[in-house]
């Protein structure tokens, strides 16, 4: 099973925030510490907001902060929600159609419940049990910049 990037960057986007709670962050910010690109960011910062995972402040000196529904947020559960794929597999396509085999593949199911069993073993992690003791600190994400008035 692989993370998609969307689900990676939101991922990363909460860890940052998560192992500093108290710090607020622009996009920008978060982007150059994470080293995804600002606008894959916005995106993921925009999603989280809407999850309620963020608390954002527009403006100059706005930014984002992890809420405490966010640090309470559990992995399984947020990538459940990212996933747009139907299949593990291209079993329906719009362009290529639907596979010949679909009526009585067995596959299908079987790797939808792998899918399953990857999420549910993720279940039980949240944002704050990953960051909790401060091991994010001592990753090599820069210091956060102080900000001016």
């Amino acid at each position: 099973m692989k993370l998609n990037a969307f689900g990676d960057v939101c991922l990363r986007t909460l860890m940052l925030l998560g192992s500093r709670p108290e710090t607020q962050l622009s996009s920008r910010e978060i982007a150059a510490a994470i080293t995804v690109p600002y606008h894959h960011v916005s995106k993921a910062v925009l999603e989280l907001r809407r999850l309620g995972a963020l608390d954002v402040t527009r403006g100059r000196t706005g930014g984002a902060r992890i809420s405490a529904a966010g640090l309470a947020l559990g992995v399984g559960g947020l990538l459940r929600s990212l996933d747009d794929q139907l299949d593990v597999v291209g079993c329906t396509s719009e362009t290529a159609g639907d596979c010949p085999l679909l009526a009585g593949c067995r596959l299908r199911g079987a790797l939808n419940r792998a899918r399953e069993a990857f999420y549910a073993e993720l279940d039980g992690l949240t944002i704050e049990s990953l960051t909790r003791d401060n091991t994010m600190i001592r990753l090599p994400f820069p210091a956060a910049p102080d900000r001016l008035p």
